[in-house]
């Protein structure tokens, strides 16, 4: 017997992540699961992933994180849902220190930044229009883009990730997850071309919680 609650709470410690794991997550690609309505930007759990040809030899990437925004949505007609968002860029990070001064550093001698320079502008992305394939799950957002001072249309290919509520905060929240590329000298911003690729490709995550 002495054995016998040692066992019992080794047990118990064993079967927390089982059920947890049975269960499911909160979240899932169910489209009935939606509530209309205006949601915020999750900032923490929101990030545009960046990535780039390097020499021709690699890809490399980088982050925008702390998004916010706004998306107001009705299931019953997604295809006028709106979204508004601002990408901090002056908090963009990489895998190396050096990269990531580089990316803000101030132009020489008073000249232009080779990137984005110490006190970039705010990123901003609004919708103008919601294309939506006949699931209903995926859909072509068109929108203006600014960056760098330069407004640009872009689209974006968006894939309904999964809705639920937060367990933690008990708010609705909705995911998405969408990727499109951009050609950056469009936006002002050719250092290095070609040797670092003009093109750059965005893989986006975000979630929206209902206010």
């Amino acid at each position: 017997m002495r054995y016998a609650l040692p066992l019992i709470a080794i047990a118990a410690v064993v079967a927390v992540p089982v059920i947890a794991q049975n269960s499911g997550p909160p979240g899932a690609p169910d489209k009935s699961r939606v509530a209309a309505g205006t949601y915020a930007a999750d900032p923490g759990h929101t990030q545009v992933v960046w990535e780039v040809d390097h020499f021709g030899f690699s890809k490399y990437s980088g982050i925008f994180g702390d998004v916010t925004g706004t998306l107001v949505i009705d299931p019953a007609n997604p295809a006028a849902a709106k979204v508004e968002v601002t990408i901090p860029v002056a908090k963009v990070t990489t895998a190396s220190a050096g990269l990531t001064g580089h990316l803000l550093r101030a132009g020489k001698d008073g000249g232009k930044p080779d990137f984005f320079g110490p006190a970039p502008a705010d990123a901003k992305f609004v919708s103008t229009k919601v294309v939506l394939d006949d699931d209903g799950d995926e859909a072509k957002v068109t929108g203006n883009l600014t960056l760098n001072g330069v407004t640009r249309p872009v689209t974006l290919d968006v894939d309904f990730h999964g809705a639920g509520d937060n367990p933690y905060n008990k708010k609705a929240t909705i995911g998405f997850s969408a990727e499109t590329k951009i050609r950056r000298s469009d936006f002002g911003i050719a250092f290095g071309i070609p040797a670092v690729s003009d093109e750059v490709e965005l893989d986006i995550h975000a979630a929206f919680e209902k206010q």
